[in-house]
């Protein structure tokens, strides 16, 4: 299985995805919820607080019509802002304050709400309004006098007597002017069918102050009703809906009515606005700027209901069952691989259990490494096997010999001779060599293994070693040569490096053939530097490589003296430069020869000290 883990397959990214679709399970529950349960309340406030905003305006629109300046407002501010709890400010476009319900000195808001001018008005302050775009509040010069008020309710009261004759069914409303009008059931101005004995004209028409505010906006539009005269044919009658507000009315030419949408209408009406826009500023306040805080205005709270309590705890219900069930299910499949890994690890070593791997994320990677483990250990304990049978057969062979020259030299079969004492030495001396490579390896493996660190020239080291084997290698008939390249220095003890050196020598001496040539070299590679010793010897098989320096192995499997040594010289090698904190390994080709290199750390050299110390 390989180590490369896809991201689909990784424990920690379906964690991720389980947990992730929780949440927004969650989050979407918890959504759902809020929306529907203060959808409503939240309308029903922002529809409280519009129909406020609308009402305030509203009354500050009428103030400003039957006022001519904002001077008297304060009174009105504070009182809506008692009732509303809010803070409401005007000011003048340039923001100077006509009056404010705050104390003096609190900021304003950063923007108008809206904007006072009874002229100018909202479409939605005040009926009517939304036709002329003025308040019909703003009245003027239009206002009756009391006598007037009197003459025109009595004329309406005829009139509504003589539509009730007819089965006519009417209302009377009094305008913010004074005058009484006659309205339809359903509100509108004309009430429908007008008998003929009612209609007599006498409630319609101007009274004497209404006259003469007429007179004077037919004098402010002549001006523009003039520029426009060739189009119209003479001037315009104007009806007294025109002065209540009512909006665009027929325009009378003589006997003939001017369609109220045409484009004599539209230009009639347009001067007339004009005019009496004019005619009405003396009698309104200026336009303000209208400001609304929330002052101390209590935050709305929602109340959750019955119902949606059983909505809000029904869905927590039905996310933690799934929660619970996903949660278990995505359990169920990681323990199930792991609680196969601790049987098999509760097994007993002997058994060398495996366990098989049926995923491939991080707990298949773990089973993969268990069963690895195991292997592993397989493999070592048979090496521990056959160590115990090399150390064996190691010591047994020189322990053999000697034993047996000494019962004879007992038995008096054979005389001591020097001959005899020399051979008894040789076998001694390999005994003490097995020994000391096993103590050796015995230390390197507890850490105890002592080294005595200087800094020594690697040419100086290679000469020492060809120097101590050139003799041999030149009895067996087999050139020894060194090769340096530069003078690199690395910082070790020298007598282990002679040591791992010597026992490559050797290891290389014994299966090179007569003829052949083992080259010493070395050289700096960065900041490492490179041993290698390198035969023209019969090579090493392929599928043996990875063996070479295990100990005691030795590719002659019957272990003769005379084809090789005890197995534990490139072992000991393999350990001396890890103590070095370097590497070691080899390259080989079956009839060429061997190249085992060491790489090790290199050193500063003295030149380089003393460049860097001045």
């Amino acid at each position: 299985m390989s180590r490369a883990l896809p991201l689909r397959k990784s424990l920690l990214v379906r964690l991720l995805i389980t947990s992730v679709l929780i949440a927004l399970c969650s989050v979407a529950a918890t959504a759902w919820l809020a929306v529907q349960t203060t959808t409503r309340a939240i309308q029903e406030e922002q529809g409280q607080v519009l129909a406020e905003d609308m009402d305030i305006l509203r009354q500050l629109s009428g103030y400003a019509a039957t006022h001519p300046d904002w001077s008297g407002v304060a009174g009105t501010l504070r009182a809506i802002s008692h009732r509303t709890g809010r803070r409401v400010a005007l000011t003048a476009g340039d923001r100077t304050p006509f009056a404010d319900s705050a104390a003096r000195g609190t900021s304003l808001p950063p923007r108008a709400a809206a904007t006072v001018d009874p002229l100018r008005t909202d479409t939605y302050t005040e009926p009517g309004a939304q036709l002329t775009g003025v308040d019909p509040r703003a009245v003027g010069p239009y206002r009756l006098t009391t006598a007037e008020r009197l003459e025109v309710a009595k004329l309406a009261v005829v009139r509504q007597l003589c539509f009730d004759r007819y089965g006519v069914r009417t209302r009377t409303e009094r305008t913010p002017s004074g005058r009484t009008v006659l309205r339809g059931v359903d509100g509108t101005l004309d009430p429908g069918f007008v008998p003929m004995e009612c209609a007599d004209g006498r409630l319609n028409t101007p009274t004497p102050t209404e006259q003469k505010a007429l007179d004077a906006l037919s004098a402010l539009g002549r001006t523009c009703l003039d520029r426009h005269r060739a189009d119209l044919g003479h001037p315009l009658a104007l009806p007294l809906e025109a002065v209540s507000g009512a909006g665009p009315v027929p325009y009378l030419t003589g006997k003939r009515a001017v369609d109220r949408d045409g484009p004599l209408a539209r230009t009639a009406n347009a001067c007339i606005a004009e005019a009496r826009r004019a005619q009405l500023e003396p009698y309104v306040a200026p336009a303000a700027e209208l400001f609304l805080g929330t002052g101390d205005r209590p935050v709305p709270r929602f109340d959750m209901s019955a119902a949606n309590k059983a909505k809000v705890f029904g869905v927590a219900g039905l996310v933690l069952a799934l929660t619970v069930a996903v949660t278990a299910l995505v359990a169920t499949r990681l323990v199930r691989p792991l609680r196969a890994l601790t049987q098999a690890a509760q097994q007993p070593p002997e058994r060398h259990v495996r366990v098989p791997v049926t995923t491939r994320d991080e707990t298949g990677i773990l089973a993969l490494a268990f069963n690895e483990l195991t292997d592993r250990r397989e493999r070592l304990e048979a090496q521990r096997k056959a160590m115990v049978s090399d150390i064996a057969h190691e010591l047994r062979t020189p322990l053999t010999n000697i034993r047996g020259w000494l019962e004879v030299a007992r038995d008096g079969l054979v005389d001591p001779d020097p001959e005899l004492l020399s051979s008894l030495h040789e076998e001694a001396v390999v005994l003490q060599r097995v020994i000391d490579d096993l103590q050796d390896l015995a230390a390197a493996d507890a850490g105890t293994l002592r080294l005595h660190r200087e800094e020594v020239r690697a040419d100086e080291l290679l000469e020492q070693v060809a120097a101590a084997h050139r003799v041999g290698a030149e009895a067996a008939g087999i050139r020894l040569v060194t090769e340096v390249d530069g003078t690199p220095w690395l910082d070790a003890d020298p007598v282990r490096m002679r040591q791992a050196l010597g026992n490559l020598v050797s290891n290389a001496t014994r299966h090179t053939p007569a003829g052949g040539t083992i080259t010493l070299f070395a050289h700096r590679d960065a900041d490492e530097v490179v041993f290698g010793v390198a035969d023209t010897g019969a090579g090493i098989a392929p599928a043996d490589l990875a063996s070479v320096f295990d100990r005691f192995w030795r590719a002659e499997k019957s272990r003769s003296r005379r084809t090789g040594g005890s197995g534990l010289g490139l072992a000991i090698v393999r350990q001396l430069v890890a103590a070095h904190a370097g590497t070691v390994s080899v390259t080989s080709e079956v009839g060429t020869g061997s190249v085992f290199t060491m790489r090790l750390p290199r050193a500063r050299t003295p030149a380089t000290r003393a460049a860097g110390s001045g």
